[in-house]
């Protein structure tokens, strides 16, 4: 008789069992759950995004055609900022400043060396210019509104390439010159370096697809020995519409064409 009620306890025991280890999972659960609910986003525009570069576009303007916009968002904290009112003004005004995130990392507020403050809501490649209140501005001209990024390029930005070779001849360092070299700076859009005897700077833009355009460049004007060089340099730059980059080779080129210069990577 013991060893029947033995029997019948022990599946009552096991069901028992079961039932409270049934009981304890769903609490972890439900638990682990609520824990995970209770944690906050942190990602943000501020800390998940590369916000840093420069921004372009023409927002609305009430008494002129438009307001030519480029804006240069700094990772120190500063910008730079240059305004062509269209139809009224050929001349730019250019100012700078600090840029400060607001709590939610999301929005920046730009203030001006005269103390003039705008806010701008920051997305993936794009500013949103908003209203005196940090609203983002709705109606038929709210896409007007918006300021996009210049594209980027890691495979040639943020790196050194050293001249080796223009219009298909060799470049050779000669006595009194100096190495060759230029530099793309992602976040200012600007190239900078030496065209074998002066140094040299000025703004670029990337269009996609490997297209490329430089803006005006500006060197020093120390003669040396070998200057046909130099300026075989600078026109080359003038005409460059597109590049081409294979492993640590980079050439500049126009349209099809042979390639107008060819440089290599310098490692640092």
């Amino acid at each position: 008789m013991k060893n029947k009620l033995k029997l019948l306890a022990a599946p009552m025991i096991s069901l028992a069992f079961f039932a409270c280890k049934s009981e304890k999972t769903s609490d972890v659960a439900e638990t682990t759950a609520i824990a995970a609910s209770t944690i906050p986003d942190t990602h943000n525009s501020q800390n998940s995004l590369d916000w840093n570069g420069v921004y372009q576009g023409v927002v609305p303007c009430a008494d002129c055609e438009g307001i030519e916009t480029r804006i240069t968002l700094k990772s120190d904290g500063t910008f730079l900022r240059s305004l062509k009112y269209l139809g009224k003004d050929p001349n730019a005004f250019f100012d700078q400043g600090n840029l400060t995130w607001d709590t939610s990392g999301s929005k920046i507020r730009l203030t001006g060396e005269n103390g003039e403050t705008q806010m701008y809501q920051v997305g993936e490649n794009v500013l949103f210019h908003l209203d005196k209140e940090g609203n983002r501005i709705t109606g038929d001209l709210a896409d007007n509104y918006k300021l996009i990024k210049n594209p980027t390029d890691p495979r040639i930005e943020g790196k050194k390439w050293v001249l080796v070779e223009l219009r298909g001849k060799p470049v050779v360092q000669k006595e009194g010159s100096r190495e060759g070299f230029i530099q793309f700076d992602m976040e200012t859009s600007s190239a900078s370096g030496n065209s074998t005897c002066n140094g040299f700077s000025g703004g670029y833009e990337l269009k996609g697809q490997n297209q490329i355009t430089f803006g005006n460049i500006a060197g020093t004007m120390m003669a040396c020995p070998d200057m046909e060089t130099e300026q075989a340099f600078y026109d080359v730059l003038k005409q460059t519409d597109n590049y081409s980059v294979a492993d640590t080779i980079m050439t500049l080129n126009k349209a099809k064409m042979a390639p107008l210069a060819k440089f290599v990577l310098k490692i640092q």
